[in-house]
């Protein structure tokens, strides 16, 4: 019954920056959160994932160095910071509350219990 809400999207030129944030009317703190992204007539794919305490992280390979995951408890957020992006990015991106799961050490994203609904990128000139 988690009610997550995303913000931050819209339109941006490439190259440029944005910051998505995630939030719930209850804490999110006993969940790793992961962000999401889904481009027209395309599955919905992995970005990041973070942990509940914000020191373990993953990124898809196409968001390393480019984009950064965090997280700020004392405000229930969690943000994804979009730099450098690409009209390739362009798409619906989606926060989730995700159940822990590691394997070897590494945060494994993609285990979803409740999705945002989703806020809208746009990467264009």
């Amino acid at each position: 019954q988690l009610q997550l809400v995303e913000s931050g999207g819209g339109l941006v030129q490439p190259g440029g920056s944005l910051r998505l944030s995630c939030t719930a009317s209850t804490p999110l703190v006993y969940y790793a959160i992961g962000w999401f992204c889904q481009a027209p007539g395309k599955e919905r794919e992995v970005v990041s994932c973070i942990s509940g305490s914000g020191e373990v992280t993953n990124y898809a390979e196409a968001a390393k160095g480019r984009f950064t995951i965090s997280r700020d408890n004392a405000k229930n957020m969690v943000y994804l910071q979009m730099n450098s992006l690409k009209p390739e990015d362009t798409a619906i991106y989606y926060c989730a509350a995700e159940s822990h799961t590691f394997v070897n050490g590494v945060i494994q994203c993609g285990s979803v219990r409740d999705w945002g609904q989703g806020t809208q990128v746009t990467v264009s000139s």
